[in-house]
């Protein structure tokens, strides 16, 4: 005789709330997250809008998110500068090399800091976290900047902040966690530091790579008060310097991009086509780092 096979309860595809309150702060928590996020894209559908939008159209409605009729002078324009493009392949660049410097730094630093029996590692890593709480400040960095011989140079937006503190800790962290076993039995297949951090960590390491990467590369792709702190050539500018310039309060763009020309443009939707070229970059690359962006903040950031 079959035995009947005992009844399983169906999987249950909504969420069971035990309790009105529940769902009451459910519905709340999503209220409240739609909220904040309308009120953090808005902004950016009206910038970009606006970029699209003609100068008369952007003068006479204090507001909208559609244009009503679709123009791309502001972009043919920008792209038809020498000024707005060399500041663009100046800003690439730079955040191209200071990413690469920054985290090779940062890395290579973090990997020793990792090991508990290095001499002198205690003090060296209370100094880091002293430099988290007290700074030098913007004139003590200028003169040091001066000194170096420095300024007006693309080294004064790279070496400065070549190193975040806080990224350093969490990087340490992380190598911490990674097992000992993987070095040891490299070391006993014959290799050296290098060769275990370079062939052994680094591989281990991608999500935390990936995630300051993108962090060290924001940092410097927003940065505009180094270049105006430290660049005096105005063909060295970089693209957020544009920006600022061009959004500032009183700003004169006839004087910013056409130092060399003599053009007529359309000045309102000009500001708005320059900041969405200016953000673009930054959010077309997120979401390929997305995946490592979570695993690679919360590794290492939990235990010493």
């Amino acid at each position: 005789m079959l035995k009947k096979s005992p009844i399983r309860p169906k999987r249950r595809s909504v969420r069971y709330y035990d309790s009105r309150g529940s769902r009451l702060f459910d519905v709340l928590n999503v209220v409240l997250l739609c909220g904040l996020g309308l009120i953090t894209v808005l902004p950016l559908i009206y910038v970009l809008a606006g970029s699209f939008a003609t100068e008369s159209e952007i003068s006479s409605r204090p507001f909208f998110l559609w244009p009503e009729k679709f123009v791309t002078d502001t972009y043919q324009y920008i792209f038809s500068t020498d000024t707005f493009v060399r500041a663009l392949l100046t800003t690439v660049c730079v955040t191209a090399v200071g990413t690469v410097v920054q985290l090779t730094l940062t890395l290579t630093m973090a990997y020793p800091l990792a090991k508990r029996f290095l001499p002198g590692r205690a003090l060296v890593l209370n100094l880091v976290i002293f430099t988290l709480v007290f700074s030098g400040g913007m004139i003590p960095t200028y003169l040091v900047v001066r000194d170096l011989g420095l300024l007006d140079s693309y080294w004064a937006l790279i070496l400065p902040l070549a190193i975040n503190p806080f990224y350093l800790i969490v990087v340490k962290s992380f190598f911490q966690e990674l097992p000992e076993a993987l070095e040891e039995a490299a070391r006993i297949d014959g290799c050296n530091e290098l060769n275990v951090f370079l062939r052994i960590v680094l591989p281990l390491s991608k999500p935390i790579i990936a995630t300051f990467s993108l962090f060290y590369a924001v940092g410097i792709w927003n940065d505009y008060m180094s270049p105006l702190l430290y660049i005096d050539d105005s063909k060295k500018w970089t693209l957020q310097m544009i920006v600022r310039q061009l959004t500032a309060a009183n700003a004169d763009s006839a004087n910013v991009l056409q130092q060399l020309e003599t053009v007529t443009f359309p000045e309102q939707g000009l500001k708005f086509a320059v900041v969405v070229v200016a953000t673009l970059p930054i959010l077309f690359f997120y979401p390929f780092l997305q995946k490592h962006f979570a695993k690679g903040v919360l590794i290492g950031s939990v235990k010493e």
